[in-house]
This record gives structure tokens, C-alpha cells and sequence, in this order.
């Protein structure tokens, strides 16, 4: 069954190529395109399209398959071309001429790119949903290990003295600019294109606001050729954010896969958490951040994926679009799930006390012992070099007690003003509120 089946038959191999992953990328899709639909039948009985009883015989159908995708026992079977079609098939099926006018005013183009938005916006809340879990969980282990001094290091080697609460603050803070970016994507999703037809509106008297309201979208694509156009730029808003989040994820496993090793051991993931070597009965590899990273430097490349597949296209739908579902949707899903899996293993990690106290680090204490001859009036350069020749004649001897005190140091890790970022976030932000308000 296909919504534009006009009763000419389409050759099986041309079929199949174009239908191509459909069936099994639209359950993703699924709710969505119900709830869209729910919102079109009630406009269209509003407008007087079809009739009262017509409508609550839609209303009725459009909740058994609601309760179907609940129950897991909905399903796109290959008579169907694509979840759109499956659900008119079933509203037409069970409830005769109602179901065939579902499709009123409507086509398959702004029927598929509502269901998009919906998904997408969707999307963009339960991202951001774990992501605020994750920054909480990285500024109660800023705090709790806010003493705990570790070497910083520059070009690979140690250079000052750096602490865990600041690592740890630092992917926090990091976290809330990368949330910006959802934000964004979030804002792009949040257009209503239903009632743009096939890119150029109806005739018919519709009410696209009703629908914008009922979906709970803020805002309506005003424009009908310009609704058409947000298939591409939504996708590609999100795939920037995940990049951008990506991104932060990838090198924060980049340092714990590097703290895990032995050279430097830093930290150490519980045993459970780590795989073991075939020949080589002492190992203990961090696979989990390493597969993170990789999963996440993957992702990185999404924005340019979907620019190559959608750059050279003009305004209007074309069959082109169908593939960003495949490009983007199952790395979307496997990004919540590297969500999943920081959130799981990050409390876990155990940090090794006292790392400063070893002497391979005592040089990471040289600028602390330039301030300390600045203070009694030594001018910086003089001191640096004195420090310097120190260093190489072996007579340097590290000034390691020491204090910082401005914001965002060692000793003054400003957790409360990122907490503070964090409450304004959520204070001004659309991605926090309860899905379909």
C-alpha cells in the first residue's frame, strides 16, 4: 500500500531501491506521525472537512496504534512502503471513508516532515536531559576531589600543578556551551511545517495554527515553500550539536584512556569496568573510553555527511532527503547511549591520592617558586631565570606549598558560579521543558 499508489505497477527491483531502509528507520517515526496525525484530523473536522463522527472515528484509531507502539506489537510489514502508509492503511482498514480522508489537505511531504520535527525536538529535550545528568555528576566529583592535586600538562608534558576538581569542573562547564548548540537545534526543530502540503499550501480552509498549538510547537513555519525547506537544515542543526557535544565527550575519554595507563595512573576504572589481553595476563584496558572516543570522533563527521547529501539541492522536496534518516538516526541513538554509559562509569572512577608527592614531578612546581622570588621583589624575568639555572644545575628545590585565589583556579574552583550557569540554563531554556508542552 502506498499513500500515492495511482494503480500503476512499479517494477520490483525500483521498488525496493527506493524504498530502501524506510520501513525499518520509520519506527523511529512512528509516535510522531500519529500524534501529527491526531492534530490534522481534529483541525480537519474544525474546518469542517470531515465530519464529528468521522473524527472520533480517527481519534480512535490513531489510540490503538498508540497503544500498539506502546505494547511493541506495532509493526511495518513489507506490504506497506512506509510508516505513513501503514498508518492510513490500518484508520482505513478499521474505520472505512474516515480513514481515507485523513489524508486531506495534507501531503506526503509535510506529513513526513512534521513527523521529523517532532522526533527531533523530541530528541533534542532527552539529549539534553542526560546531558544536565552528566554535568551534576562531573561537578559532585569536581567537589568531592577539589584537593586532590594532579600534574597539567602542556605538549605532553607535565607543566603545573593542576587538581581534579578543575578537570572534572572544566567538562561540566564545557557541557553547558555544547547544550547551546542543541539549544539551536532544538530552536529549528520547533517549526510546524503540517499544512505546507507539497511545498506551495491548499485550497482548502485549514488551520495550521491549531495544529502548531495542539502539537505543542512554538512556532509555525509561516511560509510553505520555506517549511519545505527545513528538511536538511533540522537534521543538519542536530547533527552540529552532536558533533559539538561529541566532540567534548571524545576528549575527555582521550584523557581518562591516557590517566588510566600505567605510566601515569591517575585514575583507575574497577576491574569489572576494563578487559583483559589474551596473552598478556597483567592487562587491564579502559575499551569503555576508548570506544567512547571512537563512537564519538564518528559522530564528529555527521555535519559534513548531510551537507555533501543535501548542498547542491534547490528549493522543494526530492527523493534525496529519504537518506539523511539513515545517516542520521542510528548514530542519534547510539549518542544517548555513550550518554548512558559516562553517566554509568564516571562515578565509578577511582582517583589516586597524593600523585604531586612523587619527585618525577617536581619540576611542575618551578612558576610557584618564580612567585615566590616576584613577592620578595625580584622583577618576573630575573626570576624565571634564576629559577631556570636552578633547575639545570640540579639545585631547584620545588616550593610546593602554595595558594590560588582568583576564580577558577586550583584552590578556587568557582563551582558555585557554574552551578549558577547551570540554573540559568535551565531558567531560559525550551530544551528542559515536558515533551508535546
Amino acid at each position: 500500500m502506498k499513500i500515492w499508489d495511482k494503480g500503476i505497477a512499479v517494477d520490483q527491483k525500483i521498488e525496493q531501491f527506493t524504498v530502501g531502509r524506510d520501513r525499518e528507520l520509520d519506527m523511529y517515526l512512528a509516535q510522531f506521525d500519529v500524534q501529527a496525525s491526531r492534530a490534522q484530523a481534529n483541525m480537519l473536522a474544525g474546518a469542517g472537512l470531515i465530519s464529528a463522527a468521522e473524527n472520533q472515528q480517527l481519534q480512535q484509531g490513531l489510540q490503538e496504534l498508540a497503544a500498539q507502539l506502546e505494547a511493541g506489537t506495532f509493526t511495518i510489514g513489507e506490504d506497506f512502503e512506509d510508516v505513513h502508509s501503514k498508518i492510513e492503511s490500518y484508520l482505513t482498514e478499521h474505520y472505512g471513508d474516515a480513514g481515507k480522508k485523513i489524508h486531506t489537505a495534507r501531503s506526503r511531504n509535510d506529513q513526513v516532515l512534521t513527523a521529523i520535527q517532532l522526533f527531533l525536538k523530541d530528541y533534542t529535550r532527552r539529549a539534553a536531559t542526560k546531558t544536565l545528568e552528566l554535568v551534576e555528576v562531573l561537578l559532585q566529583k569536581a567537589e568531592t576531589h577539589k584537593t586532590d592535586l594532579m600534574p597539567g600538562y602542556t605538549h605532553f608534558q607535565a607543566a603545573m600543578p593542576n587538581s581534579f576538581g578543575l578537570w572534572f569542573s572544566a567538562y561540566a562547564e564545557h557541557l553547558l556551551l555544547d547544550l547551546a548548540l542543541f539549544e539551536a537545534a532544538h530552536t529549528v526543530a520547533d517549526q510546524n511545517p503540517l499544512g505546507s502540503g507539497a511545498g506551495f499550501g491548499s485550497s482548502f480552509p485549514i488551520d495550521r495554527l491549531q495544529t502548531t498549538q495542539e502539537m505543542g510547537f512554538g512556532n509555525l513555519a509561516v511560509s510553505s515553500v520555506g517549511a519545505q525547506m527545513l528538511r536538511g537544515k533540522t537534521e543538519k542543526t542536530v547533527a552540529f550539536a552532536l558533533a559539538g557535544m561529541a566532540a567534548t565527550l571524545a576528549k575527555m575519554s582521550y584523557d581518562l584512556v591516557l590517566y588510566n595507563g600505567q605510566d601515569m595512573a591517575f585514575v583507575e576504572l574497577p576491574k569489572e569496568f576494563t578487559t583483559g589481553s589474551s596473552i598478556m595476563p597483567h592487562k587491564k584496558n579502559p575499551d569503555v573510553f576508548e570506544l567512547i572516543r571512537a563512537r564519538c570522533n564518528a559522530l564528529q563527521a555527521l555535519p559534513n555527511t548531510l551537507m555533501l547529501a543535501t548542498g547542491n539541492l534547490p528549493s522543494g522536496y526530492h527523493r534525496d532527503f529519504q537518506i539523511l534518516k539513515e545517516i542520521l538516526f542510528e548514530p542519534m541513538t547510539q549518542f544517548l547511549d555513550i550518554l548512558d554509559i559516562v553517566l554509568f562509569a564516571l562515578p565509578q572512577l577511582r582517583i589516586k591520592p597524593d600523585l604531586l608527592n612523587q619527585p618525577k614531578y617536581d619540576a611542575v612546581f618551578t612558576v610557584e617558586n618564580i612567585n615566590q622570588l616576584i613577592q620578595t621583589g625580584t622583577p618576573f624575568r630575573t626570576a624565571y631565570k634564576q629559577v631556570g639555572l636552578a633547575v639545570e644545575d640540579g639545585s631547584y628545590v620545588p616550593r610546593k606549598q602554595f595558594q590560588t585565589t582568583h576564580l577558577g583556579s586550583v584552590h578556587n574552583l568557582g563551582l558555585e558560579e557554574i552551578r549558577a550557569k547551570v540554573a540559568r540554563f535551565r531558567a531560559g531554556s525550551h530544551l528542559i521543558e515536558t515533551p508535546g508542552a
